[in-house]
């Protein structure tokens, strides 16, 4: 018997409570388009948390992905963590956050040259777009946000 019997491993899937009618929705890594709700098909916030295993997956998305590098006992982390709900919640359907634990995936923090926390780092189609270190106000983030998806890609 081969190595490659076994059958395909499980993909991770997140709950995600729709804001809008209060229902909970599975949604995988890598949904195509965006996910909605299956009971009001309004946009869900897409806010998921991932890890080493799952993270590349979790870039692969047809919506701009904000990466949130943080830490539990990391207290800029915590106080950024609202304003990024709220952007989830803002920008449902046009924007995905997925939150990493640097604690939990060093390697991948280490892929990214994770220096301090919290980092925010920007991908459109898996590709870097830009950075923003430390915590700030949901205004400064929705700004900081909305001048890097109207620049000029970067080579």
């Amino acid at each position: 018997m081969s190595d490659n019997a076994a059958g395909p491993t499980a993909q991770a899937v997140s709950v995600i409570t729709c804001p809008d009618c209060g229902k909970g929705n599975r949604v995988r890594p890598t949904p195509r388009g965006t996910p909605r709700c299956g009971n009001c098909r309004k946009s869900l916030p897409w806010l998921v948390e991932a890890g080493a295993e799952t993270f590349d997956a979790e870039l692969q998305s047809s919506v701009p992905v904000l990466v949130d590098f943080w830490a539990p006992w990391c207290g800029p982390c915590r106080a950024v963590a609202p304003a990024l709900e709220q952007l989830a919640r803002q920008r449902a359907g046009r924007l995905k956050v997925v939150k990493l634990n640097v604690d939990e995936a060093p390697t991948v923090a280490s892929r990214f040259g994770v220096q301090g926390i919290p980092l925010l780092i920007l991908h459109r189609d898996r590709r870097e777009i830009g950075r923003l270190t430390g915590a700030v106000p949901v205004a400064q983030l929705q700004s900081w946000l909305d001048q890097q998806l109207t620049a000029e890609p970067r080579p």
